[in-house]
């Protein structure tokens, strides 16, 4: 009924009840189903952000990804959907930060957990973390800085290239902190010597002090 359209809208309230079912499979693709439709979902939404707290991960995984597909009218979820930033299974945190990307300045509030993944041990978490941030980079300006910046001295090396590629795109709030980024020049990993290379490169003219060391990389 998910891929169905409006021909299905009748029925969601039937499907919003399966939310509740006692198979966890049924529970999952009730909330896919739901975030699949518009405005005829948002009646259910709430029945949907109740399944962030459910046992199963997959479920959890499959509320959250609904909840950032409908923007404006899921945005009074977001909280809940922050705290699966949080949640012990690193796909439902995955899924949690894509969510909170795609609703742009209403998630703002969250952006300090969205960091907090950064340092994530896991590869995906990372990454979506990362592009979070990147999109709200220059709408948060130097609140984001302040909040990438002890990432750079991660003891994770894809952290601290994440770290590199997030100020990468936020405009003039880096500049005060080119110098810790050029000092990623002579990292130990060549992902992060890279990655700080991109960032300060995207700068232009504000990061011409520190071309003399781009330069020696270029024979990395």
């Amino acid at each position: 009924l998910g891929k169905h359209g409006e021909a299905a809208e009748p029925h969601l309230g039937a499907i919003a009840e399966r939310l509740a079912d006692d198979d966890w499979q049924v529970r999952y693709m009730a909330c896919e189903a739901l975030g699949m439709h518009g405005e005829a979902a948002v009646p259910h939404l709430g029945a949907v952000a109740e399944c962030l707290a459910d046992d199963d991960a997959d479920v959890r995984c499959a509320a959250c990804k609904a909840l950032g597909e409908h923007g404006e009218a899921a945005e009074q979820y977001l909280d809940a959907v922050a705290a699966c930033l949080k949640d012990n299974e690193s796909q439902v945190q995955f899924v949690a930060c894509v969510a909170l990307q795609k609703h742009g300045k209403a998630a703002a509030p969250h952006l300090g957990d969205v960091a907090d993944r950064l340092a994530d041990e896991h590869y995906h978490v990372r990454k979506a973390a990362c592009e979070a941030l990147g999109k709200h980079g220059e709408a948060r300006g130097q609140t984001m800085a302040a909040l990438v910046a002890p990432v750079l001295k991660s003891r994770e090396a894809c952290s601290r290239a994440r770290a590199c590629q997030v100020f990468g795109n936020l405009g003039e709030a880096a500049v005060p902190h080119f110098g810790a980024i050029a000092e990623l020049l002579a990292d130990s990993d060549a992902g992060v010597r890279g990655a700080a290379c991109e960032a300060l490169g995207k700068h232009g003219e504000a990061a011409e002090p520190h071309l003399g060391a781009v330069a020696e990389r270029l024979a990395d």
